[in-house]
């Protein structure tokens, strides 16, 4: 693999199980998150010795409350609050929906305040953070947006006028994205691209 710079890393782009081997090769922490298996390695490559580097979020066994226990006050972080049937009955009463299905945003928010031990953190202030990350302007701001890269890739590119002309997308986008991930280009789809590596997708194209 050579010599890991922290610049070459940060101009890379790397999957959940990349991160991880490269945390086990440094011998860091190989649990949780993207942004937390990033973080691992930005403070290891900064200097920080591996032996200092500890798991930002640390299991605690605690019983599991259950719906009739849950309120707007119940604490996040430490109650035994999670993200189970119990919690989703709580918030479909709440958001007034027959099925709750949990967000992304809910899931970061509580990721957040155990790394931080906030153990303020409500459901109700949980859920009024949600509401401000939902929206559309602010959701360029969430840390681990970069997790949904790829998916975005192969959507705007399914969804491009140039795709129609090959068969084996899926192929294709890997193909792409293999190349835009390991540069330093925006982590986008473009038209450029199909141009760009021609030569490698044209085996996919449709004969006409």
């Amino acid at each position: 693999m050579g010599i890991l710079t922290l610049n070459k890393f940060k101009q890379t782009y790397y999957y959940k199980t990349e991160l991880i081997e490269l945390c086990r090769e440094y011998h860091l922490p190989t649990s949780g998150t993207k942004a937390e298996l990033n973080q691992y390695l930005e403070l290891y490559l900064t200097g920080t010795p591996a032996g200092r580097i500890q798991p930002v979020r640390l299991s605690v066994n605690v019983k599991r409350l259950t719906y009739e226990q849950l309120t707007l006050n119940t604490k996040v972080v430490g109650s035994g609050f999670c993200f189970n049937a119990a919690a989703r009955k709580f918030f479909a009463e709440y958001f007034d929906q027959k099925n709750f299905s949990f967000k992304k945003e809910m899931a970061i928010i509580k990721r957040r305040a155990e790394v931080n031990h906030d153990t303020t953190l409500t459901i109700g202030g949980l859920l009024a953070e949600y509401q401000k990350l939902a929206s559309p302007t602010n959701r360029c701001m969430v840390a681990e947006e970069a997790t949904y890269q790829w998916n975005h890739f192969v959507r705007d590119f399914c969804q491009s006028p140039e795709s129609k002309f090959f068969k084996a997308k899926m192929k294709v986008a890997a193909i792409l994205w293999q190349h835009c991930k390991q540069s330093k280009m925006s982590k986008k789809y473009t038209k450029e691209l199909t141009n760009k590596y021609a030569a490698e997708i044209n085996q996919f194209k449709i004969k006409r």
